[in-house]
């Protein structure tokens, strides 16, 4: 079973740009689809984007399309998130997930790995 370790979140201003990266362990990270999700405080973690196993796929959020892109390197065993145009409404804590499954997942449950998160700020 994979370990997730997130990075790249901070502090931005509305219309900014950050780049997250999720860094897998393991040998079987090309195994796994993998998710991006977020969650702010008081509400319920929402998918963000997906990719498959080969990166052949992916899926968004409607709230993100176009201004949002996962992508994955399989030799270096991450999963990444480019994040265009943030807005405020988008402040929460942004969490890595990975699940041995042919298709992409959209809810917390298709995932059984899950990073710690990183914390993404974007003020106005």
């Amino acid at each position: 079973q994979v370990q997730l370790v997130e990075s790249g979140g901070g502090l931005v201003q509305a219309g900014g740009s950050l780049r997250l990266s999720c860094a897998a362990s393991g040998r079987t990270f090309s195994s796994y689809a993998m998710g991006w999700f977020r969650q702010a405080p008081g509400k319920e973690r929402e998918f963000v984007a997906g990719i498959n196993r080969s990166g052949g796929s992916t899926y968004y959020a409607d709230s993100v399309k176009g201004r949002f892109t996962i992508s994955r390197d399989n030799a270096k065993n991450t999963v990444y998130l480019q994040m265009n145009s943030l807005k405020p409404e988008e402040t929460a804590v942004y969490y890595c997930a990975a699940d041995r499954r042919l298709q992409v997942g959209v809810r917390p449950f298709d995932y059984a790995t899950w990073g710690q998160g990183t914390q993404v700020t974007v003020s106005s």
